[in-house]
């Protein structure tokens, strides 16, 4: 009985390692995880044909669960990404814009930093205390 538990260990840990090859892999992990269950459910009840169907169910809705996991976790890394990339695209598009904007100002173009005194404020009940900010403008 424990080389049975052995061998069932070693066969699940043999079909999670095949799971990302998903065109190939899925029947064999659902045949797989199938006779291991009907094996284990055989064994463990002394053959009883409830118990090895039980257990053969059982190994199949594991290994689709497993599936299941790993779909989800393949579409959320193809999402995030996805999304990265239009992030950047974004960027991108945005500096190649400034670039642009700087080589047309050339050395014309100047920045000036003008202070503005905020004075003590109080808004919706939060008090502001009076400070001095720098407002840049660029011409």
């Amino acid at each position: 009985m424990k080389k049975l538990y052995i061998q069932f260990i070693l066969l699940a840990c043999v079909v999670c390692l095949f799971t990302g090859c998903a065109a190939v892999t899925r029947p064999v992990t659902d045949v797989a995880l199938g006779a291991g269950g009907a094996a284990l459910g055989g064994e463990l009840s002394h053959n009883n044909p409830m118990a090895i169907a039980g257990g053969a169910a059982g190994g199949v809705l594991l290994g689709e669960g497993l599936h299941y996991a790993n779909s989800k976790q393949n579409d959320k890394s193809y999402q995030t990404g996805y999304d990265k990339g239009r992030s950047d695209a974004v960027k991108q598009q945005y500096w190649l814009y400034v670039s642009m904007q700087q080589a047309r100002a050339g050395n014309e173009g100047r920045v000036r930093l003008y202070e503005v005194h905020l004075p003590e404020q109080t808004i919706d009940g939060v008090i502001f205390k009076p400070t001095t900010q720098f407002l840049r403008i660029e011409q």
